[in-house]
């Protein structure tokens, strides 16, 4: 499959690597050495499919662009727009067209996430009480740098993304009301850390922050049967998981760990979850469309806009 890379800023660097061979053209505005600076520039015959790495607000019309004309995309999160008609729009012209649409969420495929997944679809923890994730990294400085990213909803929109997928792809959720206990503006104009989540069965609590010095991750889901937590992301590494069996009345559980270091997976097993989408076109646009509706809402509570 011939792909052409949109945007060469980090994640599109990132995404013309994993292509190799695949990527037959780069396009970028500024940057020295894409071979377009527009994306109506590269001819239609050249390419099937397009890696779409650029500010969320380009995104919609480049998606639009290139769905009515049959090209395969994988956009990176967050897909936003300022109304969810605009995404259901996108959809359409994929079904349309025969185009996969693909918004980009790499963490799906860390393999100790993948792990609890697998742990929670067996119901090996019983019903579910509370799930906890922190997700913070020390970039405030680099976001406070461009002025396309320090804005808006800020670390929630970025990496409380992530999380919000995981909340439909791990807990099967799509609560209509997010719940924020905490914003703050640190250092930077934008949010830099957030606690937000949801009420429910389980109740989930997410914290994201820009002002982790050391990058951080970490998970703990807490149920009838047992628990299970992990630490760290394998691209920090190592990554350690561990289930917990709860012991009856009360005492100290049964445990199994399982510790993995790794380069980072993600990247190129999502890349073949990308190239096999395309083979039988798909979208995941309504995870976008509920993730946009959940970041609107937030928006609101707190009094900012979204883009």
């Amino acid at each position: 499959m011939r792909v052409v890379v949109v945007g060469l800023g980090v994640q599109g660097r990132k995404r013309l690597k994993i292509a190799g061979a695949d990527a037959v053209a780069t396009v970028d505005p500024v940057v020295a050495g894409a071979d377009y600076r527009k994306l109506e520039d590269v001819p239609g015959d050249a390419y099937e499919a397009a890696l779409v790495c650029v500010p969320d607000r380009e995104k919609p019309s480049l998606l639009e662009y290139l769905l009515s004309r049959g090209k395969h995309v994988l956009v990176e999160k967050p897909l936003l727009a300022d109304r969810n008609e605009s995404l259901a729009r996108l959809k359409q012209l994929a079904l349309a067209n025969g185009a996969a649409c693909y918004t980009a969420y790499n963490h799906r495929f860390e393999p100790h996430i993948l792990r609890l997944k697998q742990l929670l679809d067996r119901r090996e923890l019983g019903t579910l009480y509370l799930a906890r994730f922190f997700y913070g990294n020390g970039t405030a400085r680099d976001v406070r740098n461009s002025a396309w990213r320090d804005q808006g909803l800020g670390v929630l929109a970025d990496l409380g993304s992530h999380l919000l997928d995981w909340s439909i792809f791990l807990f099967g959720r799509r609560d209509p009301a997010v719940q924020v206990w905490g914003s703050h503006r640190f250092e930077n104009r934008s949010f830099d850390h957030v606690h937000f989540g949801f009420e429910g069965q389980p109740a989930l609590e997410f914290e994201v922050t820009l002002l982790s010095w050391r990058n951080s991750f970490r998970a703990d889901v807490f149920g009838e049967l047992g628990s299970a937590h992990i630490d760290s992301l394998c691209k920090w590494g190592p990554s350690v998981f561990t289930s917990r069996r709860r012991v009856l009345p009360s005492g100290r559980p049964d445990e199994d760990a399982h510790t993995l270091v790794c380069a980072d997976p993600t990247w190129q097993s999502e890349y073949d979850h990308f190239k096999a989408l395309c083979d039988r076109p798909e979208t995941n646009i309504d995870t976008d469309i509920w993730i946009n509706s959940v970041l609107h809402d937030a928006a609101a509570k707190v009094g900012v806009e979204l883009q």
